[in-house]
């Protein structure tokens, strides 16, 4: 059997695989972008099938096609969101950078897919009806990244979250010795310090939905140039319409087509959302690290889950690579929030030109960010055990501890007494016991660790 068939455009005949799908526009781009062997993700292509679904049900309900020709694409079209073709995408992101490509992928194997099933579709004239791969990928991307968003991040975040403050609870009355410029410093409970996490947390949760207004805001309707030629004024917001029913998230058509295919304003948004929350992300998976160093030789406060062995020559050693994983995605996420930031500027008139690059950028940023929240509370937060004793002593040791005796003896007594204390490796309660001649009781509520953990001014 041979091999190819061919296949036709407007620019002239094109041998194709046999078994493809796709045709004669989709062959071009695989030829002429040999570059990263990097496709659109599945988030993209099911969000493109969904997209060109609702799309033919509006036409449908226009009256501009058929119920047969648009039943035949809806069904074709779902079959591709359903991941059942993922394998005829074949394009690299770096291609045009409107997408045309990957939408005439789309517009290829849903009319091959119909036609197989006994109707005569056409890619352009059907299945892209209404629309410009000008608004068909700005959309996709608002779709796909607002579904990821919805279904995979935040649900994350949310556990992570709650992951941390039930940790936080059950810890909140476990003083230990806190750190500024990774000194010792006053004070403060296992709890207080991971509900700093948690609020971290929460507050990225706050951004990325505020973020996600703007992304539910889609521009499909404004065609080539955003003025909405050979579209029907109707046909954007059925199109919203027909998505919020299939997904369930609140898609709305967007008041200015014009911004939504020029700009990538909100992609950009979102990403920066993102990138706040992979720097928070940083900062807990360096405090986890921190905490949990040593096990001798470092801090030695916490000890995290073993997972693994941590070295191919040092027998026993354990590594904290769950926090090293998190810090990992968390640099990765501030790269691409660069190179989306880059991206976005690139809307050069009526049209952005780096579509696809955000495309890929931005849901992998979301998809990495969800899979390593899960992991970073079940497999760091949710187990590490507090190494009590060492804890306790690092406290007794501390000798900024006599802060708390400022209001009484003053500072310059504290400094003397925090230098005496350090200088001969003495708890700072035996030192002042003889600096002040206080009685030890008095001393001992003045420097209760859990009661400083409270702030105030201390009271003898």
């Amino acid at each position: 059997m041979n091999p190819f068939r061919i296949e036709h455009d407007s620019m002239g005949e094109l041998k194709v695989p046999a078994d493809a799908l796709y045709g004669a526009q989709t062959q071009r781009a695989i030829d002429n972008f040999p570059i990263s062997g990097l496709h659109l993700p599945r988030a993209f292509i099911r969000a493109l099938g969904l997209v060109k679904a609702a799309a033919a049900e509006s036409n449908f309900t226009l009256g501009h096609l058929k119920k047969t020709r648009a039943g035949a694409i809806r069904k074709a079209a779902m079959a591709v969101a359903e991941g059942h073709h993922d394998d005829q995408f074949p394009i690299d992101v770096f291609q045009t950078g409107s997408g045309t490509s990957t939408n005439m992928n789309a517009n290829e194997v849903i009319a091959h897919l119909a036609a197989k099933a006994g109707s005569t579709v056409h890619p352009n004239d059907h299945v892209n009806y209404g629309q410009s791969s000008n608004d068909v990928i700005p959309t996709t991307i608002h779709v796909s990244a607002a579904l990821e968003t919805h279904e995979q991040l935040l649900p994350a975040l949310k556990h992570l979250r709650q992951t941390i403050l039930r940790r936080a609870r059950s810890l909140g009355k476990v003083p230990k010795t806190g750190r500024t410029h990774l000194m010792d410093a006053m004070p403060v409970t296992f709890g207080q310090e991971l509900s700093g996490w948690a609020a971290q947390v929460g507050a990225a949760i706050e951004r990325i939905e505020d973020a996600l207004k703007r992304m539910r805001r889609l521009p499909l309707g404004g065609t080539a140039v955003g003025t909405g030629i050979n579209a029907d004024p109707k046909f954007g917001p059925a199109v919203a319409q027909a998505l919020k029913k299939l997904t369930g998230v609140r898609f709305e058509s967007a008041e200015n087509y014009f911004e939504g295919m020029a700009g990538q304003d909100a992609a950009v948004e979102l990403s920066g959302a993102l990138k706040t929350l992979a720097v928070a992300l940083m900062k807990i998976a360096n405090d986890l690290r921190w905490m949990n160093s040593g096990p001798l030789a470092g801090l030695g406060e916490i000890e995290l889950p073993a997972l693994q062995p941590g070295s191919s020559i040092m027998p026993g050693k354990v590594n904290p690579v769950i926090p090293e994983a998190t810090a990992m995605v968390a640099a990765q996420v501030i790269g691409n929030d660069a190179t989306i930031t880059v991206a976005g500027q690139s809307g050069n008139f009526q049209l952005n030109v780096m579509l696809p690059l955000i495309a890929y950028n931005l849901l992998q940023s979301i998809g990495i960010l969800a899979q390593v929240s899960r992991l970073l509370a079940d497999k760091a937060i949710a187990g590490f055990k507090v190494n009590t004793a060492r804890v306790e002593q690092a406290l007794a040791m501390n000798p900024i501890l006599v802060t708390a005796l400022n209001p009484v003896i003053g500072y310059e007594k504290g400094v003397a007494i925090a230098k005496q204390a350090y200088k001969e490796k003495r708890p700072v309660i035996d030192v002042a016991l003889e600096a002040t001649g206080m009685p030890r009781a008095e001393l001992q509520k003045l420097l209760d660790p859990l009661a400083l953990t409270r702030g105030g001014i201390r009271e003898a």
